[in-house]
């Protein structure tokens, strides 16, 4: 489970950083993880489009820019949509349809609390047509 800080599904305020003569050390993620990628997406493509029962996985914008659609799985609640842009953290809950279309090459890392080899991804993922060209907004 995760941490109550991390219920919602929204950007993650990012907690202080440790700064001096050396540079600066940026905590993401001090939960318990088994993954993480580097993901680079082209512009104008879309990715996730949905859920997963279990795992969890935050987001760092490591350059350009998104924007993420999100609902809760399975209820009539309106989709949001929120522009994610470098150095901003997401995260995303389980049991929440999420899509991703990027609007110019953007590179992230994602943290993930299940491992991310092909069988576990696939038997823990959803897949749903949830987000497309014709009803992005």
């Amino acid at each position: 489970m995760t941490d109550e800080k991390y219920k919602n599904k929204d950007l993650v305020n990012l907690p202080d950083g440790y700064e001096d003569e050396r540079g600066i050390i940026q905590p993401l993620c001090d939960l318990n993880m088994k993954s993480a990628s580097l993901i680079v997406s082209k512009a104008n493509t879309w990715r996730a489009n949905h859920y997963h029962k279990t795992d969890w996985h935050f987001i760092y914008v490591l350059k350009g820019s998104f924007e993420y659609y999100f609902k809760n799985t399975n209820s009539q609640d309106k989709i949001i949509k929120k522009i994610v842009n470098k150095n901003d953290l997401l995260f995303t809950g389980p049991l929440v349809d999420h899509a991703m279309f990027y609007t110019e090459e953007t590179k992230i890392l994602v943290l993930s609390k299940n491992p991310r080899d092909q069988k576990t991804y696939e038997e823990d993922t959803v897949r749903i047509d949830f987000m497309n060209n014709d009803n992005r907004f």
